[in-house]
């Protein structure tokens, strides 16, 4: 079995009294877009921190590309390619200059083709000093900065912000082709339909917890469907309300102007099989997307939850 890319044991984080993380369980395997959601404040950048070394837990442990983090930082960091949810970019000089000066300081691990090849695809002006670009432009070069040296692993926190839909669309084959050569990508976001489109694995960060870590499609799985019946003649409700409250995962079931609306959390064919004893002339159920599997965890509604909880302020 292959050793996982990034692999955390009960990792935990304080800031004095604030605690921003706790028992952290993780393992990403290669080749995979793993993606990290959870509002801004649950403990995402903060996780991205301990993978990276650049502060330490307060217990637990971290292991990435095979090695300990606490003993190999800096050389991990080598092997890695990182995007700051605030990028701290060189703002006197020129993209050009910049990316130049990193591609130095890999001592040739940089094949300046593809470069430039990655600033043609995302439009990025590298003539002109960085301070003068605007925070999509700029977005742009920190892109090419994380990408040009072809990293074994992408950490990437919140790396559309600022990125017009066009240039969105454009990074998400980036990450699909980086996948494809057998690269990793840990990606945080809060932004649920870019995780929907691209992530393989999707993990769910709540007040600094982890409480899921499935694919998407097992996620959306455990979303609610908001169903409207519309019937085609009179109908019993008190008889209907029972029939269809009996089953498990109804709920909010309400009747308005000849038309029942309820919520059904999981499958859907116990419904089916009791509406079609009623004379049903139309059924809607609302599409389903990542989203509303994320609001239900934040609002209790996720296995082993309690009531929503007060999202911490820590990063």
């Amino acid at each position: 079995m292959a050793t996982p890319v990034i692999e955390t044991e009960g990792l935990t984080k304080h800031y004095g009294s604030v605690l921003a993380l706790t028992g952290l369980d993780l393992s990403v395997e290669s080749g995979q877009i793993f993606g990290f959601l959870g509002p801004n404040g649950a403990g995402k950048s903060t996780t991205i921190r301990l993978l990276l070394d650049f502060i330490r837990p307060t217990s637990g442990r971290v292991r990435v590309l095979g090695q300990e983090v606490r003993h190999a930082g800096l050389a991990i960091r080598r092997r890695v390619g990182y995007l700051s949810g605030e990028p701290a970019l060189y703002e006197q000089m020129t993209g050009e200059s910049m990316l130049t000066h990193a591609a130095h300081l890999r001592e040739g691990a940089v094949d300046r083709r593809y470069v430039r090849d990655l600033a043609a695809r995302f439009e990025a002006d590298l003539s002109v000093p960085i301070r003068s670009l605007s925070r999509g432009n700029k977005q742009k070069i920190a892109i090419v900065h994380a990408f040009m040296h072809r990293p074994e692993l992408l950490v990437l926190d919140e790396p559309t912000s600022g990125l017009d839909p066009l240039m969105q669309q454009e990074f998400y084959r980036l990450l699909r082709e980086t996948t494809n050569e057998g690269r990793t990508v840990f990606m945080s976001s809060h932004i649920l339909p870019e995780i929907d489109q691209v992530a393989d694995r999707v993990g769910i960060i709540r007040a600094g917890t982890l409480v899921a870590i499935e694919d998407p499609s097992a996620l959306k799985g455990r979303a609610l469907r908001q169903v409207e019946v519309r019937f085609a003649g009179p109908v019993d409700h008190d008889g209907f309300a029972r029939d269809l409250s009996a089953l498990a995962g109804v709920r909010d079931l309400v009747f308005e102007d000849g038309i029942v609306r309820c919520t059904v959390e999981g499958a859907m064919d116990a419904v089916v099989k009791t509406l079609a004893r009623y004379p049903v002339e139309d059924l809607v159920t609302a599409e389903q997307s990542l989203e509303h599997v994320f609001l239900a965890y934040y609002d209790g509604h996720g296995p082993g939850l309690g009531p929503r909880e007060e999202m911490l302020d820590a990063p």
